[in-house]
């Protein structure tokens, strides 16, 4: 599945709330919110059987290259399953709420306080997507 929304309006101290359903023999999904589909300032990418990764969440980001992963070990997502999460920034860190409450974060390697652009891609059915 590829899903894009263009021209959308998400800046620092909003939350964005996704809820989804992963596909079963998922290997993995990403969701990116950035500029384009060429500069993402998060890359938030579960990944159940990707390679050598199984179960964990790959963080990362892409200006003209992907920077350096971030991995997270807690891993709520099941395939077959439905989730939520929420995404909040500032112009430093990306909070994300995972599925199950815990929280981790990952820098906000661009520094900006606006993005428009999110694009998620993977054996994930996106229900709904909320910007407040």
């Amino acid at each position: 599945m590829v899903f894009t929304i263009k021209d959308m309006s998400f800046k620092a101290g909003m939350e964005m709330k996704i809820s989804g359903k992963v596909k079963s023999g998922c290997d993995g999904f990403s969701i990116n919110i950035g500029h384009d589909t060429d500069v993402i300032a998060l890359h938030f990418n579960p990944r159940f059987n990707y390679g050598c990764d199984n179960n964990v969440i790959v963080c990362n980001s892409n200006q003209g290259g992907w920077g350096d992963e971030h991995r997270e070990n807690c891993f709520p997502f099941k395939q077959g399953e439905e989730f939520k999460l929420s995404i909040t920034f500032n112009n430093e860190t990306f909070y994300i709420k995972l599925p199950e409450g815990t929280m981790m974060s990952f820098p906000n390697r661009l520094g900006d306080d606006t993005f428009k652009h999110i694009h998620v891609v993977g054996d994930v059915k996106i229900l709904s997507l909320k910007v407040k």
